[in-house]
């Protein structure tokens, strides 16, 4: 896929020793929330390298609940990252997102990224950064309204990281959208990455 670079079969460790290697300086990134990331920042902790103190963490989206609730982005990236000296930064709908070193991204078996449900029609050229939505239909295990970061603002980025969990649905909703077979949510970011040159590396 030409400007896309894709894994086989890599488990947390590897994904870790990648995401270590991007962050060697310091700088901001964004990161998926769901059940995915978490055992890989584990990983990531758990063998080093990173100077935590010099990064600032956004999610890239999250329920609208209480930081202490069980279904909270937020909370447990705190949870995990705050201990050890990053800065986490809770999303807003004021917010300025900065310009990130790396836009770690999970992908829905619907195509959604973020919270950019297909029902939200998400615009490349967004005016906004972040966009406070109701998901349609709410997904049961989190039935909740949600804050996003917008396409423009996941792609002020110098790079793409998706991982997609080892889902065969996943892989194929994925692998038509970067063929440009779909208009998905995760459809509209490749191609704009690939028209701005940003590097995408997917852990399928």
């Amino acid at each position: 896929m030409g400007d896309i670079t894709i894994f086989e079969g890599e488990g947390h460790a590897a994904i870790a020793v990648w995401l270590a290697a991007r962050m060697g300086g310091s700088g901001a990134i964004t990161v998926p929330g769901g059940s995915t990331p978490f055992p890989i920042i584990a990983a990531l902790i758990e063998q080093g390298g990173v100077d935590w103190p010099g990064w600032a963490v956004w999610p890239n989206d999250d329920r609208i609940v209480p930081e202490d609730h069980e279904a909270s982005n937020t909370g447990k990236i705190r949870a995990l990252l705050e201990p050890l000296g990053a800065k986490v930064v809770p999303l807003a709908e004021d917010a300025a997102p900065p310009h990130f070193a790396l836009t770690w991204l999970g992908m829905g078996p619907d195509g959604h990224i973020a919270s950019l449900f297909p029902n939200t029609d998400p615009q490349v050229e967004d005016p906004q950064a972040v966009r406070r939505l109701t998901p349609d239909p709410l997904p049961a295990h989190a039935p909740f309204d949600r804050i996003t970061l917008t396409i423009p603002a996941l792609l002020a980025t110098d790079a793409i990281l998706f991982t997609l969990g080892g889902a065969a649905d996943k892989r194929a909703v994925f692998d038509a959208a970067a063929r440009g077979e779909n208009d998905l949510p995760v459809a509209r970011l490749l191609g704009a990455a690939r028209a701005r040159g940003i590097p995408v590396t997917v852990f399928a």
